[in-house]
């Protein structure tokens, strides 16, 4: 994971923009491990189709990751002889078995390592320039001394035992320079939250949502924030709810076990009209299930998972970068709106790490809207036409009210009353369609009769097939769905106007974003879909012959 890392920082600083992903064993400790890289001359939200190297230091543990590795017919795989033949599965393909002794070359260098032999040869079959190799290696070892000394001269005899290996797999010339970032999709919705205000975060740590925690404890104490690591969800979930209710706002961090338990609190934040933030790195389910891969299938739990009538809002980033704007944008609508909201980000995004252009700066009008002190009369649940009313804080002079999760009247006292519990219900439903949610609902792409609505980490897929499509002749519309909850059926009517029929892309067994769309939206097109759960990731070709079969048929 380290050489990994370090190959992708040399791509970039080199001006490559790249994506990589890890895959690792179920558990969650340290042990077999697997980063999978894509180098490109322009931005890449998927994953390939197929690699065209692959360097093996263990073929035991690497073989355990064959059905992620697909290689190139015209590929090269490199492993060390030591380690006996490499398993069949990998040159059934066609691909080249080139034997180095990556340990041998290590131990001739007093301090070596076979990873670091492994990048300076990976690097040199790729063509990255020595100098930005040898820059990642520096920026990552810091401390310098003989540690420094050894890695650099194991990268070297990697890169001089590419150049026996003959061809290689040279990348085409990099881009003009512009600013990017290098970012993993946990770190760019840490940023986001902050972006958007979040002060205080309470957590406990899970995989694969840990590491959007690490980052942002210490960027929290940059701002004058501050990361409570809780003992277990429930008290991550209720001290955030009190951080909100006294006026900081607050997010948490989890992944589909941990929202399970959450959710019987967020309907106090629905009903107390509380705004908070929950991250869902989504992982493969039901119950544990395998907590170091992706999936897509906790929709129905944030969309439908409350009991009762529960509104709030669940968003969705499509790409690792925008991971930050949909953390920001869910930060203010849920303090704007005082309602809780829900991100579905996923192991792919938070864990994966990509070289991407600078995200804008973008501000988003609105704030929480708070009573006046010694406010006359204060109602904190009162009916206004916006369905949102003043919050006050604890401690403002003057003021004080009931907030828990019984139903209520206007002052906040207990009422079992049908007419307050309608008039409540009327006003909580009433501020998630009192504003318009512009733009940012969806992304949408090209003109045709076909279209491709998807969400999350698809989108990257789907996207690059289409380009591939448009080279067949075929062009279509690409929709990927930001804001899951409330529905926008008007702008998705007009988005898909002329549209005949819609592929429907997502990555769960039982096709939950579909059941999504026909039970919120009424789509006229005709709808085919396209699913599987995780752990694999949905790849562009996959998409690509869909979307030929689909349009020839």
């Amino acid at each position: 994971m380290t050489a990994g890392n370090m190959l992708l920082e040399a791509a970039a600083r080199a001006g490559y923009y790249g994506l990589m992903t890890r895959s690792s064993g179920p558990q969650i400790r340290g042990g077999e491990a697997a980063a999978m890289l894509r180098i490109c001359t322009a931005p890449c939200d998927s994953v390939d189709d197929r690699y065209q190297v692959l360097a093996a230091v263990d073929w035991g543990n690497v073989a355990r990751f064959a059905a992620e590795l697909p290689l190139a017919e015209a590929g090269l795989v490199v492993g060390d002889p030591a380690q006996g033949e490499p398993p069949e599965v990998f040159l059934k393909s066609g691909a080249r078995y080139a034997p180095v002794t990556l340990k041998a070359m290590a131990k001739k260098i007093p301090g070596g390592w076979p990873n670091m032999v492994a990048l300076g040869l990976l690097g040199g079959l790729i063509g990255l320039p020595r100098a930005a190799l040898c820059a990642a290696v520096e920026k990552s070892m810091k401390k310098g001394g003989d540690a420094l000394a050894a890695s650099l001269a194991a990268v070297q005899a990697g890169i001089d035992e590419a150049a026996k290996l003959g061809a290689g797999f040279p990348l085409a010339p990099a881009p003009a320079g512009s600013s990017r970032w290098l970012v993993t999709g946990n770190q760019a919705a840490g940023y986001g939250a902050i972006r958007g205000g979040v002060r205080f975060v309470a957590a406990y740590p899970i995989t694969p949502a840990t590491e959007l925690l690490e980052w942002m404890s210490p960027a929290l104490a940059r701002v004058g924030g501050t990361l409570v690591q809780a003992e277990d969800e429930l008290a991550s979930i209720n001290m955030i709810l009190g951080g909100s209710y006294g006026g900081v706002p607050s997010l948490t961090a989890t992944s589909g076990p941990g929202l399970s338990l959450m959710i019987e609190a967020l309907g106090l934040g629905v009903a107390a009209e509380i705004p908070v933030v929950v991250v869902d790195v989504m992982r493969t389910g039901p119950s544990t299930g395998i907590a170091t891969k992706t999936e897509q299938a906790d929709l129905n739990i944030a969309m439908y998972g409350l009991h009762g009538d529960a509104p709030h809002l669940v968003l969705a980033p499509n790409s690792v970068a925008d991971c930050l704007l949909t953390t920001q944008w869910a930060t203010h609508l849920a303090e704007s709106l005082q309602v809780p909201a829900i991100v579905l980000s996923d192991q792919f995004f938070g864990q994966a790490r990509a070289v991407v252009e600078r995200p804008a700066e973008v501000s988003f009008a609105g704030a929480r809207e708070r009573a006046a002190p010694n406010t006359v009369d204060y109602k904190r649940y009162a009916l206004t036409p916006s369905g949102v009313s003043p919050m006050a804080i604890p401690g403002t002079p003057g003021i004080t009210y009931t907030a828990d999760g019984l139903e209520h009247g206007e002052r906040g006292t207990p009422s079992s009353a049908a007419a307050d519990h309608l008039a409540q219900m009327d006003k909580r439903a009433r501020k998630l369609d009192s504003i318009d949610y512009g733009e940012h609902w969806a992304e949408i792409e090209g003109e045709g009769e076909l279209a491709v609505i998807t969400w999350g980490s698809c989108t990257g897929a789907v996207r690059e097939a289409f380009a591939r499509a448009k080279g067949d002749g075929v062009s279509g519309r690409l929709l990927s769905l930001r804001l899951m909850s409330p529905a926008q059926p008007e702008k998705l009517r007009r988005a898909l106007k002329g549209v005949k029929r819609a592929l429907v892309v997502e990555q769960s067994f039982g096709g939950q974003f579909l059941r999504y769309l026909r039970a919120e939206y009424d789509l006229t097109c005709e709808l085919t879909s396209f699913r599987r759960p995780g752990p694999l990731p949905v790849r562009p070709d996959e998409i690509h012959r869909k979307i030929l079969e689909w349009s020839r048929a």
